[in-house]
């Protein structure tokens, strides 16, 4: 097929872009342009950045916001889950041109860079609530291109090992280490409608109706069947009664 294949194959978001094979130019991770296309149609990136309070000032800003939440993302999809990464990936083609911007003609974000968005910019107050809200505002993009049938809403807690003395760190007996123990809710395609970070030893339902609330409403005009697997330490009354007062089975 590709030997057949007379003009180079393009992607949509970047039409300077060609895919082609050059022994010269070499990445790993051009697994990465779908990603790309899906988030250039629904504009997933673009539309969280444009959520994200930007207090950097100066002549010396090199990206935007919507370019490092990408190289963010992208590095995690790409499996890179350390900053250090970015050193390489930063010279990287495949990375330079899905980040885009001034990345496509230069380089995209160096370790420094990268690290100061991570720790600095998307932990202000402001950032935090906009990356709580971020997922579930994607899934609404994904759901009106494609309808949803009905909703299964799925809460679970998970466990985030710590080194040091962190802050909201403790020792969790259930995992048998020190830990955060955090929580989401998933629906029934495994895609996180929202996620709250909590400190290591509370009990795994706490704090469960500041998490599905939010949820609850931004599904409470949709007129389809809806469920909740309300299990294990989710079996409480209160969870129960709350979720048939909004018509979940």
């Amino acid at each position: 097929m590709g030997e057949a294949r007379k003009e180079a194959f393009r992607v949509d978001f970047d039409k300077r872009l060609r895919l082609d094979f050059h022994g010269a130019k070499v990445s790993t991770d051009a697994g990465l342009f779908p990603y790309r296309e899906l988030d250039d149609v629904a504009q997933l990136t673009k539309s969280g950045a444009a959520n994200l309070f930007d207090f950097r000032t100066g002549r010396n800003i090199c990206h935007s916001m919507s370019a490092l939440l990408r190289q963010s993302i992208y590095s995690r999809l790409a499996g890179y889950e350390d900053t250090n990464d970015a050193e390489r990936l930063s010279i990287d083609p495949v990375m330079r041109y899905v980040v885009g911007g001034r990345a496509a003609d230069r380089t995209a974000a160096s370790t420094s860079q990268v690290s100061r968005f991570e720790t600095d910019v998307l932990t202000h107050p402001d950032n935090l609530n906009a990356l709580m809200t971020m997922s579930g505002q994607w899934i609404d993009r994904i759901r009106q291109r494609r309808a949803t049938k009905k909703l299964i809403l799925d809460m679970d807690s998970s466990v985030s090992e710590t080194y040091g003395q962190q802050e909201g760190w403790a020792y969790n007996g259930h995992f048998g280490c020190t830990c955060y123990h955090p929580l989401f809710i998933f629906n029934q395609d495994g895609d996180v409608e929202r996620a709250i970070l909590r400190c290591g030893n509370v009990h795994s339902a706490d704090d469960w109706q500041s998490l599905l609330e939010p949820v609850v409403k931004r599904y409470e005009d949709d007129p389809i069947p809806k469920f909740f697997p309300g299990d294990a330490a989710f079996a409480q009354p209160e969870i129960y009664r709350y979720l048939e007062s909004h018509h979940y089975g």
